[in-house]
């Protein structure tokens, strides 16, 4: 490996280091309570080092939130494009939702469960460019395809599609959130939630 190829990979890793702590910092104090100053010391590095990297808060908060999507889209990205069945898909597609949250509880936190972005205009929301919306063009496409079979009959995509990533946000999310509940055998209460938004959508 040469000077260069490890510098950038020095680089790297300072800047993951970075978005670690600032991620951590996030769900434990809040958005409002940490400065960059904060992330700097967590990490012992100077403030100045911090801003070599990120211009300020709210492209940290991007950056970690589309290193979260990335990783939501390569799990979808492992079950194929194959929609020949698309309900079937669909069922795949939720559960590999489900199971990046619980996987990365805390990129999943950050992203869908801590209000960071509260002045984020919809124009932000839908950049086509970001990986938050190849995620959703994933699900979306899936839904699509269902209606265009007329397996959804009468439905409309955007508003299934939303009514789907509603569905599991809410199972995801209260399964990270409230882990010491009681709740029934958790591989089934997924799959029981997800087959009766799908059944209901079937009619």
């Amino acid at each position: 490996m040469g000077i260069k190829e490890r510098r950038e990979r020095e680089k790297q890793q300072v800047r993951q280091e970075i978005l670690d702590a600032a991620r951590e910092l996030f769900i434990k104090e809040g958005y409002e309570s940490v400065w960059m100053r904060k992330i700097a010391e967590k990490i012992e590095y100077s403030p100045a080092t911090i801003y070599l990297y990120f211009d300020d808060k709210a492209e940290l908060v991007h950056s970690l939130c589309e290193e979260a999507f990335v990783k939501l889209v390569n799990m979808f990205e492992t079950l194929g494009g194959d929609l020949s069945d698309p309900v079937s898909a669909l069922r795949k597609c939720g559960r590999a939702y489900v199971e990046f949250g619980l996987k990365y509880p805390n990129d999943y936190k950050v992203t869908f469960m801590l209000n960071l972005k509260p002045d984020m205009s919809p124009e932000e929301y839908l950049r086509e460019d970001s990986m938050g919306m190849r995620a959703y063009g994933y699900l979306r496409k899936i839904v699509e395809e269902c209606v265009r079979q007329g397996r959804f009959p009468g439905a409309d995509v955007e508003t299934t599609t939303q009514t789907m990533w509603i569905v599991v946000h809410g199972v995801t999310s209260l399964l990270i959130a409230h882990p010491h509940f009681p709740w029934v055998e958790r591989e089934g209460l997924i799959d029981f939630t997800i087959e009766r938004i799908i059944n209901g959508l079937i009619g």
